[in-house]
């Protein structure tokens, strides 16, 4: 039977500043570092590195934080294209603790998302329909979780991509044209640096 896609929503938090945002990567760093991501090698370093990186570029690019914490707890649960997984999903409580609803929301979305599903819609449909890889099931995210999602994705794969050259090549045309065919979805900065890293890809075929 076919799941009727259903419109889903992450909470909203109020924007945190100053002191509490210290605080709060003090906290989400201790927790990555109890989880052995200092120890895990990862293109650039190890994964902790990889986490920190990514955090900043949605900074950088203009990402909230929640955006922010998405980003550097986005491995929490593994992801479609890399298995390993610092908590399981039954404990999202404990993250969504540490990192607040939202933030905790956009890891899943983000963690659950069967690529090979999904992705070839972006750019092509809308709305997207997501499917969740942990249930099967269907849904339609909002447009800020959509947004959200593309953001992180163009931080953890720019990253990815800047420190490992075989990868960029194999995987640069795909994710310059993906990330492309978002379009206004990703935000101004994320294109010109997708634009500025990916470009020299454009013309090249897949491998």
């Amino acid at each position: 039977m076919t799941e009727v896609p259903e419109v889903l929503g992450v909470p909203e938090v109020p924007e945190a500043t100053g002191d509490g945002d210290a605080s709060r990567w003090s906290r989400a760093e201790a927790f990555l570092r109890a989880r052995g991501t200092a120890e895990m090698p990862h293109p650039g370093g190890t994964l902790l590195e990889h986490l920190g990186r990514v955090r900043r570029l949605l900074a950088d690019w203009g990402g909230d934080p929640a955006i922010q914490a998405a980003g550097l707890c986005h491995a929490a649960y593994g992801t479609d294209g890399f298995d390993p997984y610092l908590l399981p999903v039954a404990e999202r409580a404990t993250l969504a603790e540490l990192i607040g609803d939202r933030a905790e929301a956009l890891v899943y979305l983000y963690a659950s998302c069967d690529r090979g599903t999904v992705l070839p819609r972006i750019g092509r449909d809308r709305p997207v329909v997501f499917r969740d890889r942990f249930t099967g099931r269907e849904h339609i995210p909002t447009d800020d979780d959509l947004r959200a999602f593309l953001e992180i994705t163009a931080a953890d794969e720019l990253d990815v991509l800047a420190h490992n050259e075989e990868l960029a090549e194999r995987y640069g045309p795909a994710l310059y044209r993906l990330l492309a065919g978002a379009g206004d979805l990703l935000s101004a900065p994320a294109q010109d640096a997708c634009a500025r890293q990916l470009g020299p890809h454009a013309a090249l075929p897949d491998h």
